[in-house]
């Protein structure tokens, strides 16, 4: 399990096209990737299981718990991108709720374009 950081202070500044914003880049493939919203709601859990491909959770809002070992939890909340081997066990849960977007691909390379949390 990796950990990952997209706050706008790890973003790049964008002016390109009289643009003025800050892009954290996430993931970029060429493969067939699924991206969905998930939406934990209070005491919600994502059961222990196993990652059927690499799989990345990107924290939008709330904020959780995960593990991929079932005994060390470790906290995660928005800004916090979360990397699972495929084959890797993992679990999510959030007392008061969380709002994440999922990115499932054969081909995720997160470090790509995030530097790791500490």
């Amino acid at each position: 399990m990796e950990f990952y950081n997209f706050s706008k202070d790890s973003g790049k500044k964008i002016s390109k096209f009289n643009s003025n914003f800050i892009m954290s880049r996430v993931i970029q493939t060429d493969q067939a990737t699924n991206i969905g919203y998930m939406h934990l709601d209070a005491n919600g859990i994502v059961g222990y299981h196993q990652a059927v491909v690499p799989q990345l959770l990107v924290v939008i809002n709330g904020e959780g718990l995960v593990c991929n070992d079932k005994e060390n939890y470790i906290k995660v909340q928005p800004g916090d991108a979360v990397f699972w081997e495929k084959d890797e066990w993992h679990e999510t849960k959030s007392e008061n709720g969380l709002n994440a977007i999922v990115i499932e691909s054969v081909e995720l390379n997160p470090s790509l374009f995030m530097p790791i949390k500490k």
